[in-house]
């Protein structure tokens, strides 16, 4: 016998609450059509002060619950999941917005082995989304497809279906109306099988509590922050590989240059030397800085760093083993053409012809600098976890 708890938070929906809530006891047979023999139907009143939760308490079927104060969309679900009985549990906002008549569709998806089933808004089916919003959800979807190298078409779907089972993996949770990214961020990085069905969008019954300007940066920073905690070296990684990027094309345009007779550089050029150098130093540190991140956050978790920059280890053992020859290595290119150009200048060199050469060494020493400080912080944090295996292994602690 399979249940499936739906919850349905509410803040002064008095408009739609019963509209909705009908509709999702009218799908009854269809949900015993897919397997879910019972339906649990729970409203969350998040503190509302209209007449939501005396609408709400007169609808046979419905399991009514309160908040005595507003505490927000994601603390009214919180509290529903926590009172829900279901193997299955599902959601969907009391606007109207989403069809609960397609709960079989994702039930079946569930069945047939998503872990966490999302209605996807985005892919296909007639939507009366506003533009606002239909381009602020593409942005989210493909930051979240990037970061968790998952194509995610509808990232802040307020529709869904999971197995009880992963609400373990998938805390914490915010009170607010980011819980939905935060969901699906944490769902990819804990390797939860996430199945999109395709749903249609209506527009909404009553004022929309959706501020475009506040609540897309919390939900931008709700994503960013959040995959930070899984795989560090994801985002800091990309970013320091751009800064790099840049610096490695204004090195070839200089080169070309220089190879094609330009001897001097105009006020764009001397701008764009000045910070290809900062691009350099400062993406590989924040390069350095992801994948030191990675390291803390294996031993925080106490197992093997699980995505990194691609997926996949490129080198075996992993690049920021070679941090300290690679730094050393550089450090030396760096003194090496420090030296040169002083020669140089000994022998009568104008320092309009030196002044690059300079400013070259000293990024290439910096840089050298910065990955040995990185390679030495990543080995004492591995001697200090090591200490701790060892001491488990050789005194018997569990």
């Amino acid at each position: 016998m399979t249940t499936l708890s739906i919850v349905i938070p509410a803040y002064n929906e008095e408009g739609g609450i019963a509209n909705i809530a009908n509709r999702v006891l009218s799908v009854k047979a269809d949900l015993a059509k897919v397997g879910v023999n019972h339906l649990e139907l729970l409203v969350v009143d998040d503190g509302s002060r209209d007449k939501t939760a005396e609408i709400t308490s007169k609808i046979e079927g419905v399991r009514l619950i309160r908040h005595p104060k507003n505490k927000g969309y994601g603390a009214a679900l919180k509290t529903g999941f926590s009172q829900a009985t279901g193997e299955l549990i599902g959601f969907l906002d009391a606007d109207g917005t989403y069809p609960p008549e397609y709960f079989p569709q994702l039930c079946t998806a569930a069945f047939n082995g998503g872990e966490l089933v999302i209605g996807s808004r985005m892919a296909g089916v007639e939507s009366k989304m506003p533009i606002t919003r239909r381009i602020g959800n593409i942005f989210f979807a493909n930051l979240l497809s990037i970061v968790g190298r998952q194509r995610v078409s509808d990232s802040a779907s307020g529709m869904r279906v999971f197995k009880r089972e992963i609400l373990d993996r998938i805390y914490p949770l915010p009170d607010g109306l980011n819980l939905t990214p935060v969901m699906s961020t944490r769902a990819i990085h804990e390797e939860i099988k996430m199945v999109e069905v395709p749903i249609p969008y209506s527009e909404r019954v009553g004022r929309s509590k959706l501020s475009i300007v506040r609540d897309g940066s919390i939900f931008l920073q709700s994503i960013v922050w959040t995959a930070l905690t899984y795989n560090p070296v994801r985002i800091l990684g990309l970013l320091g590989l751009g800064g790099m990027a840049f610096t490695l094309l204004v090195g070839l345009y200089l080169i070309i240059a220089r190879s094609s007779g330009v001897t001097t550089l105009d006020p764009w050029g001397i701008a764009a030397v000045f910070w290809a150098v900062v691009s350099g130093v400062t993406g590989v540190s924040v390069f350095a800085l992801g994948a030191t991140f990675n390291y803390l956050v294996s031993l925080f978790y106490k197992q093997p760093i699980r995505q990194g920059l691609f997926g996949k280890p490129i080198l075996n053992p992993s690049l920021e083993y070679y941090f300290g020859w690679i730094g050393l290595g550089v450090s030396l290119v760096g003194a090496g053409i420090a030296i040169t150009t002083i020669v140089l200048g000994f022998q009568g060199w104008e320092i309009g012809r030196l002044w690059l050469y300079f400013l070259g060494s000293a990024m290439f020493i910096l840089v050298g600098v910065q990955l040995v400080i990185y390679w030495v912080l990543m080995r004492v944090l591995e001697e200090l976890n090591q200490r701790d295996e060892f001491i488990k292994k050789d005194l018997g602690v569990a």
